[in-house]
């Protein structure tokens, strides 16, 4: 009955209204073995309206029981059920008794049958096939091993039921357990899929940004080589310190080259995607590009190619474009260009606004589609371009939102600091003492 069911609650214990007519049903039929039953062992077997009804009510409280503790709930049934049918046995010499069934009465069995199906939903089929067979034993050996006289044998007819209700139990309960491990594997995948998809995303921006290093790299080892020659009679240490500066940019380039030879693609000869294509590869795929990495210069020709594929494309740019880091640069392209993508992809027929705001402290991206005029196909990407875009203006200390706009559009605006790094937090003011 909790929020949280536990695994001692009882069959389809997910959904709470179920769970309560679960219980009112159960405790329904065990009202009615304990009412019914009682009169009718009275009838058969003979039995005193007291001794009847604390029979019935022992095999009811069974069957209650089992919603909570199958196993104990199995064994009270199965024990209160061979202890009426021998304080029966004596009684069956009586010819005032009309043969009754024995000894299993239509009380007793059904009871027993209840609590065996919520037995089999609740243990494992090794479980289930124990208690099925020690009730099978148990009626061999009353019936069969010891017997009485004048009496309808119910112990075939019972043992029938008997297996019929384990066996319907052990299937509802694979069953359920067969799609709880099929919601939980196909969660994990989800999960695994998102993770890698990251890794892969991030991968791809450090290939892309290694042209970006290795530019400054190769500049401060050249500007250290020229140094000594641009000062009339260098002192010895300047020409070593310059001499340092030098051969420390020489091994970050080398480890750079190694770090980038770790995040190439398996496949180096794959064919790269046009750089100017809307349409990115899928994250980490393609090798490293060999080509100068883009900047906001080729914006325009990336606009055009989505023209040329069919997008109505309108842009507005305002401010000064310069003085951007090369990192800015590539990111605020990727931006537009993975922005311009999922149009394409998700919004045939839609016509896009690209605002492009050059602030003081760094650049405003503004990308707007109205809803597709054409009905959306199915699209092959691997449906995580967002998280590519948020990892970009998230590495430059900047910040990305997406949402669907009005009408039916979609908006995604990014700020990207100017100088590429987060700015520094305010130092907190020191407390008067």
């Amino acid at each position: 009955m909790g929020a949280v069911p536990s695994p001692q609650s009882p069959p389809f214990s997910k959904y709470r209204w179920l769970r309560l007519l679960t219980y009112v049903l159960v405790v329904y039929v065990a009202l009615g073995i304990a009412l019914a039953g009682a009169e009718e062992l009275s009838h058969s077997y003979g039995f005193t309206g007291a001794v009847a009804l604390s029979s019935t009510l022992l095999q009811a409280t069974a069957v209650v029981l089992a919603l909570w503790r199958p196993v104990p709930a199995w064994a009270l049934s199965l024990v209160v059920a061979i202890t009426t049918a021998m304080l029966a046995r004596p009684k069956l010499d009586s010819p005032q008794l009309p043969s009754p069934n024995w000894p299993w009465s239509t009380p007793v069995l059904l009871a027993h049958v209840v609590v065996l199906l919520l037995l089999a939903l609740r243990v494992r089929p090794r479980g289930t096939l124990a208690a099925f067979g020690a009730t099978a034993l148990t009626t061999a050996a009353v019936e069969g091993g010891i017997g009485a006289q004048r009496y309808s044998a119910t112990g075939l007819d019972a043992l029938a039921l008997f297996a019929v209700a384990a066996v319907i139990g052990t299937l509802l309960r694979g069953r359920s357990v067969a799609r709880t491990q099929l919601v939980q594997q196909t969660t994990i995948t989800a999960e695994e899929r998102a993770r890698r998809t990251l890794l892969e995303e991030r991968s791809r921006i450090a290939r892309e940004l290694h042209d970006v290093v290795a530019h400054h790299m190769s500049v401060i080892s050249i500007q250290a080589q020229v140094a000594p020659h641009l000062v009339e009679n260098p002192s010895q240490e300047l020409k070593e310190n310059l001499d340092g500066i030098r051969n420390n940019a020489l091994e970050a380039l080398t480890e750079l080259r190694r770090v980038l030879g770790v995040l190439r693609s398996e496949n180096p000869d794959e064919a790269e995607a046009v750089e100017d294509s809307p349409g990115l590869p899928a994250p980490g795929t393609g090798p490293a590009p060999h080509a100068p990495q883009p900047n906001l210069a080729r914006l325009d020709a990336l606009l055009e190619n989505t023209r040329a594929a069919g997008v109505d494309v309108v842009k507005a740019e305002e401010g000064d474009p310069r003085g951007y880091s090369p990192g800015v640069e590539l990111s605020a392209y990727r931006i537009v260009q993975e922005a311009l993508s999922n149009v394409l992809r998700h919004a045939p027929g839609a016509k896009v606004h690209v605002d492009i705001s050059h602030l003081p402290g760094g650049i405003y991206l503004s990308i707007t589609n109205t809803r597709p005029s054409r009905p959306v196909q199915p699209s092959p990407g691997s449906g995580h371009g967002l998280l590519g875009m948020r990892e970009r203006a998230a590495m430059l200390g900047g910040r990305l939102e997406a949402k669907p706009a009005g009408h039916g559009g979609f908006v995604v605006t990014a700020f990207l600091p100017r100088g590429g790094a987060p700015e520094p937090a305010e130092p907190a003011s020191p407390s008067p003492p």
